[in-house]
């Protein structure tokens, strides 16, 4: 897994990240029995958009992430938020194996919250099944397509003013396509899970600082624009999208879930 996202990106993560509405917290919950003395792992948890909600359904909520940075923030926002049944991790999947001194075959549920094109998926899905109790498994959830992909003219607007800016077009659906769900469903199949798919369908409306902030936050540090020049491109992606108000995205959240038979 990449080293991810550290510096300012972090906090542009923390904010402008979409959440998770109670729907997927109350799929997860169903799906692998969650209950009050459980452990679940949030693998690639960034400031912990998911680990910090599933804590409320769990015992203890396992936060990994390999940026120093985002654990950081996570544990920052576990105080501010008065969660205590966090805990956090530095590592990704290649560490994984290294686990089951710590947790044995006690882990309830692991997530992957938008973060599995960084992973060896088909290595990674092989190591955590000792870790498992019954009935315990793997959920893979993406949270929507990016902004800059989306059927909307203030996406395309987005898109294509981005495009013009890193000088190639913007085409990489992070994960979040039908043809990668299908090829992490296969390799969840061949390592023996039990698969299966749920979705949560909702819509917001979104400001300009919100698709500028979501942007920033899908950068690596060293892509940012430097400060000084920062101003001028907000200037610019606000006026590529502003003929294209009121920002209404549609989101779908998507579940892959393995399940140990």
């Amino acid at each position: 897994m990449s080293l991810g996202f550290s510096g300012e990106v972090t906090e542009f993560y923390h904010r402008y990240r979409r959440g998770y509405p109670p729907a997927v917290l109350d799929a997860l919950a169903a799906e692998f029995a969650l209950a009050g003395d459980n452990v679940v792992l949030d693998l690639g948890c960034g400031t912990g958009q998911l680990t910090l909600p599933l804590a409320a359904r769990v015992g203890t909520a396992v936060g990994m992430d390999p940026s120093p940075d985002m654990l950081s923030r996570a544990r920052q926002a576990a105080l501010e938020s008065g969660v205590s049944n966090a805990a956090w991790l530095l590592g990704g999947d290649t560490d994984v194996p290294a686990l089951s001194s710590l947790v044995g075959n006690r882990l309830a549920a692991v997530t992957i919250g938008q973060a599995l094109h960084w992973m060896d998926h088909p290595t990674l899905f092989a190591a955590l099944r000792p870790l498992f109790r019954p009935g315990g498994g793997i959920a893979v959830i993406t949270n929507g397509l990016p902004l800059w992909l989306q059927d909307s003219d203030w996406s395309r607007a987005l898109r294509t003013t981005l495009g013009d800016w890193l000088g190639k077009p913007l085409t990489s659906p992070c994960g979040t396509d039908e043809a990668s769900h299908e090829r992490y469903r296969a390799s969840l199949a061949e390592a023996g899970y039990v698969t299966g798919t749920r979705t949560v369908d909702y819509r917001s409306t979104l400001t300009p600082d919100d698709i500028i902030g979501g942007v920033y936050s899908a950068l690596s540090e060293d892509r940012l624009p430097p400060t000084g020049e920062r101003p001028a491109f907000d200037t610019r992606l606000r006026a590529a999208i502003e003929p294209h108000a009121p920002y209404v995205e549609p989101v779908r959240v998507t579940l892959l879930t393995g399940r140990m038979p």
